[in-house]
């Protein structure tokens, strides 16, 4: 156990090297980390919400919202399903409440009017064990003629589940595009969204981009009146009336079927006109999106174009053109910081239904710059006290359980900073609680020997079987804590996986630092001394 090849000693001095040279780029700013040359390291370790601030935020998704407007696009497939069989009449449909209704006329034609509708009921899945499928609608047909469309609660709940999950995916696609460092982005209970951005200056810039629903339309402007007209008198049937972004707003009228959505875009970037320096937002349809596109332009040559986002419209250019490359511009009146933020929306995705602010906190870098000043003087304490004590109990062997305690420490911060692991106020008290842990080990370890010893083994003897018959000991004691630290970081959030993330570093940089580099600096002091008895 004593006895080391030279690659082996070779590979451990590189690990502890690299360790060190890792975690270094920490003791210095970040403008002198940039002034290094490439081939040192220069990331940097990344520090969560509770140390260096940023912003939190809690949404809530608006579940009446989605259900109005899934009921409204329910009204337009039964519409489609009735219009396929010509003897079908059909009167009264639309939204009343919490559901979608509409009355057959002829009642003879009632059962064909079942039948056409049973699809829309949308089962969402079937049970693993045979049961009945769940559909999303409740079908009710009363004798009258009169079928009415209902949220199952199963449905809603299961629609709700995927809402939210989709919800965060956007989120993520929208908060990476900020470039914000680690973001923090899980579910709370069945409806609400925590997001938390460390470091983001900018928590006001933040809310708006992710609570932005970002519905995206291409709508054709109706040019029979004003969009002031239509309002004041009642619109054509099949239109809608929106407002301009502008100040005071223009009013639209507009057809109410979208002629494309966001979900055709593949992707925005932003630009600026070459004719006015504006920035602008150049975006690009996918091949289907493109073939419409062309098709919608080439029969519309010198009509205006409405482009809709969130129920406003932000451009409303005229078709000078047939536009057949499959790509177009929004322009207005954007500042640059606008004109990415849309990039950004359009590029991400729309929220499938509205977001709710029902928590916001902006925590201030003060707060972390104190939660670090605690931590640094609590790791001190608890390593003073920890090296003091070894020395006191161990002597000799003491300063090497130390040496291998601050190797343990480099290695921790360097795995942290390697895997740009978010660093929180409870990953720190895990590193503290880690410092305590290591020497453990060691105390195991020496423990051991000095019971060889007292058996009467020789001084070699008693260290190398102090050394492999502890070893099953400090397995089996980090093996449990590794095991709780996973079910942590499975079960927990936040806080508590930062908690658990730096503690399962700690349990493998402890294993390496206490049995292995601790055992190689003891078999270098033996093979340098020759000991004729043990210095514990």
């Amino acid at each position: 156990m004593l006895h080391f090849a030279r690659w082996k000693i070779a590979l451990i001095c590189l690990v502890v090297a690299a360790g060190i040279l890792t975690t270094l780029p920490n003791f210095f700013s970040a403008k002198q980390v940039e002034s290094w040359p490439d081939f040192l390291p220069q990331r940097q370790m990344v520090l969560g919400l509770d140390l260096q601030g940023g912003a939190y935020l809690l949404y809530e998704v608006d579940k009446q919202d989605y259900m109005q407007k899934r009921m409204r696009s329910l009204v337009g497939e039964i519409r489609s399903a009735l219009r396929e069989d010509p003897r079908i009449g059909y009167t009264g449909l639309g939204v009343q409440g919490d559901a979608t209704q509409v009355r057959i006329r002829d009642l003879t034609r009632l059962d064909d009017a079942r039948e056409r509708l049973r699809p829309l009921v949308n089962p969402l899945e079937s049970s693993l064990l045979g049961g009945q499928a769940v559909d999303e609608f409740q079908m009710d047909v009363s004798d009258d003629g009169l079928i009415r469309f209902t949220y199952t609660e199963q449905g809603l709940n299961d629609r709700m589940a995927d809402i939210v999950q989709q919800s965060i995916e956007v989120i993520r696609r929208r908060v990476d595009e900020l470039g914000t460092t680690e973001p923090n982005i899980q579910r709370q209970g069945t409806d609400r969204i925590l997001v938390e951005a460390p470091g983001e200056g900018d928590p006001e810039r933040l809310k708006s981009l992710v609570g932005e629903t970002a519905q995206l339309s291409f709508h054709m402007v109706n040019t029979s009146m004003t969009g002031q007209q239509a309002l004041e008198n009642r619109p054509p049937p099949g239109t809608i009336v929106l407002p301009s972004v502008d100040y005071p707003p223009i009013q639209y009228l507009l057809e109410e079927a979208p002629l494309l959505s966001g979900d055709d875009l593949v992707d925005a970037q932003v630009s600026f006109d070459q004719r006015t320096n504006e920035p602008v937002v150049n975006f690009r349809f996918n091949q289907s999106g493109a073939r419409k596109f062309a098709t919608i332009t080439q029969q519309n040559v010198n009509r205006p174009f409405a482009i809709v986002l969130d129920d406003e419209v932000i451009s409303a250019p005229v078709i000078r053109e047939p536009i057949t490359g499959g790509s177009g511009q929004i322009s207005g009146s954007f500042t640059v910081e606008g004109a990415n933020d849309l990039a950004v929306l359009l590029r991400a995705g729309a929220l499938p239904a509205k977001l709710t602010v029902i928590e916001e906190r902006s925590i201030g870098p003060g707060l972390g710059a104190d939660s670090i000043e605690s931590g640094k003087i609590a790791s001190i304490i608890a390593g003073a006290a920890v090296i003091i004590f070894m020395i006191l109990a161990y002597g000799r062997f003491g300063i090497i359980a130390d040496i291998a305690l601050g190797v343990n420490i480099f290695l921790i911060f360097g795995s942290l900073t390697l895997l740009q692991s978010t660093l929180t106020l409870p990953g720190i008290a895990g590193i503290v609680l880690t410092i305590g842990m290591a020497v453990d080990a060691n105390v195991l370890i020496f423990e051991r020997i000095r019971e060889e010893s007292r058996a009467g083994r020789s001084v070699i003897s008693a260290i190398d079987a102090g050394y492999s018959r502890a070893l099953g000991t400090i397995l089996d004691a980090n093996i449990t804590t590794l095991i709780a630290a996973a079910i942590l970081f499975q079960l927990g959030s936040g806080p508590v996986r930062g908690f658990a993330v730096t503690l399962a570093i700690g349990i493998f940089t402890t294993v390496f630092s206490a049995f292995t580099f601790s055992r190689l600096l003891v078999a270098l002091w033996i093979r340098r001394r020759r000991p004729s008895k043990l210095p514990i």
